[in-house]
């Protein structure tokens, strides 16, 4: 009898060993989450299991626990964990730079962004000043500045200060010195604004090349800075992946560079700027694809913007009569460039806010690929639309920012009219006809954080509440459209649905845990989402510093 007792205890000891020695050794494992898998059908999990940067196994806790072991146990403590979210259409280069220069985001008057001028030059003693954020619809009077007053405080020093959708810049006599700049000066699909037959300092659109053109080039080491200052950023915001939306060689090459180098540990999708010495370069180099680098689309304006009434409209503009936009590249152009990118494997993604530029763009589209499939071309901003357009999006994906809902609010009707407004920022209506649709933020334009992004697609509100009942409410998004639209969705519009945007076995295991379920939370409380720890590849990028930490870093200071 004790022989028998003793021969099953080493039995049970012998199986839970044996148990034990049949576990599968991984990199890491999550536990004690809340996670949206965001796979087909939208399926929730428990943990999951991490190996070579991708995920191995997703299921229950206790199933993982079981099956798998590894020195790296993550314990979410049951907050909410969603993939790595992507932005579809912003300027990350750009945000880089803007962290160089003066910020003017929310100036409300032209005195006050003069007067950051004049502080930031006491500061730096700068010998060229750039800037970027005013928009005179946030001032008093609402109309374009004039130089005269940057003349007064910089005679000498070249000054350029870009409006907040980077479709205008106010310089003053010095910087347009610098790109003999006159009263003649003229440029397809720009503009140089006078009043009584002299420059204000206002050039629109493409007339910024004038000055930009002459202004001291960045070198390769400005732009690795930028790119890590912009990458600091984003990861602090839970993003894993940009779609950067007009960059140069230089600029795509210095990105291999550093993701080669591990310095750099963003996903870039890259919109390559569509100049005719880039296309011919990279139609010519055809696609190029590593694990953090996709180099396969152009990207082109059709206009300008709406702020700067630069969006090219088929009626004129309601509060300017006589003024219909700025058509930034000409039909011929645009139907030569679109049938050059037709015929490789590239992709299209066409800046289109007017609903002429839209409709220009969606007829070009829908032509030049009448018999190709799966092209996944893009329309971004697919702002305004004209009603009988709306059908033109069955093969071209809307690309589009819900924060310019936000923004653009206060003064659309304005520009529009309420007949027009009434199918602008309409992305319900055009999710129906594609079935996706891929959300950014267009940062710098508008803030970096998606959780804005995700609060204006739902609630169509400002951080006041405003309006009460929403801005056009018919065209809000579900908070699993919106979801997919910053996960799964982006990931289609960029190729990438197989390796990113869900939390699936084989995928990059690219995730973020945030401090609060953005999925059930009331709408006001989505912009104060945190994200508690950003992971790429499985390993981790950015963790909110807690109270002790922020504590030591001001004791250090």
């Amino acid at each position: 009898m004790i022989m028998k007792k003793i021969l099953i205890l080493f039995a049970i000891i012998c199986f839970f060993s044996c148990k034990n020695e049949e576990k599968i050794k991984v990199d890491a494992i999550v536990i004690n989450a809340n996670v949206y898998t965001v796979n087909a059908s939208f399926d929730k999990a428990q943990a999951f299991a991490i190996k070579d940067g991708k995920f191995f196994d997703i299921g229950r806790n206790s199933d993982i626990q079981d099956k798998y072991e590894s020195h790296n146990i993550i314990d979410a403590k049951e907050q909410t964990v969603l993939p790595g979210l992507i932005d579809a259409h912003c300027h990350f280069l750009g945000l880089g730079f803007n962290q160089q220069s003066i910020n003017l985001f929310g100036t409300k008057s032209f005195e006050e962004v003069v007067d950051s001028v004049v502080a930031f030059h006491k500061r730096t003693k700068a010998k060229f000043i750039t800037g970027r954020g005013w928009d005179q619809n946030d001032w008093l009077e609402k109309e374009f500045p004039t130089k005269d007053l940057l003349d007064a405080k910089f005679p000498n020093t070249p000054v350029v200060l870009t409006r907040i959708d980077g479709h205008a810049v106010i310089c003053n006599q010095a910087a347009l010195n610098l790109g003999k700049v006159t009263k003649d000066s003229k440029v397809e699909g720009g503009e140089v604004v006078l009043k009584d037959g002299k420059p204000t300092g206002v050039l629109i659109d493409n007339a910024e090349t004038l000055v930009m053109d002459a202004w001291p080039k960045n070198t390769r080491k400005d732009i690795a800075k930028a790119l890590i200052a912009a990458q600091d950023i984003c990861f602090k915001y839970g993003l894993t992946t940009v779609d950067d939306a007009g960059l140069n060689r230089d600029a795509i090459e210095v990105i291999d560079s550093l993701q080669k180098a591990d310095i750099l540990k963003m996903r870039v999708y890259a919109m390559v700027s569509t100049s005719d010495e880039n296309l011919d370069y990279y139609l010519n180099k055809g696609i190029y694809k590593t694990d953090y680098l996709n180099v396969r689309s152009f990207k082109v304006y059709g206009d300008g913007a709406l702020g700067s009434r630069g969006a090219l409209l088929r009626k004129p503009y309601s509060d300017h009569p006589n003024h219909f936009g700025l058509p930034i590249t000409s039909i011929p152009k645009l139907d030569s460039i679109a049938q050059r990118i037709a015929n490789s494997k590239f992709q299209m993604n066409t800046h289109a806010i007017g609903d002429s530029a839209n409709h220009t763009l969606l007829t070009i589209y829908n032509k030049v690929l009448k018999d190709k499939s799966d092209r996944r071309w893009r329309i971004e901003h697919a702002q305004v639309i004209s009603p009988k357009d709306f059908e033109k999006f069955k093969n071209v994906i809307p690309s589009v920012q819900p924060t310019h809902a936000t923004s653009d609010m206060y003064w659309a009707e304005e520009r529009l009219g309420k007949e027009r407004l009434k199918n602008a920022y309409a992305y319900q209506d055009l999710l129906k006809v594609y079935g996706k649709i891929a959300l950014g933020t267009d940062f710098p334009v508008e803030e970096v954080s998606p959780f804005l992004t995700f609060h204006s697609a739902v609630a169509r509100q400002d951080l006041e509440d405003y309006p009460l009942e929403g801005f056009q409410m018919e065209n809000a998004l579900s908070r699993e459209e919106t979801l997919q639209g910053m996960t799964i969705w982006a990931a289609y519009s960029n190729f990438e649905e197989n390796e990113k945007g869900s939390i699936e076995v084989g995928k990059f295991a690219d995730f973020i845990i945030l401090d609060k379920n953005i999925m059930v939370i009331d709408n006001k409380d989505i912009p104060k989402v945190n994200v508690l720890k950003t992971f790429v590849n499985g390993v981790l990028q950015y963790e909110m510093p807690t109270k002790a930490t922020e504590n030591t870093s001001e004791e250090k200071k």
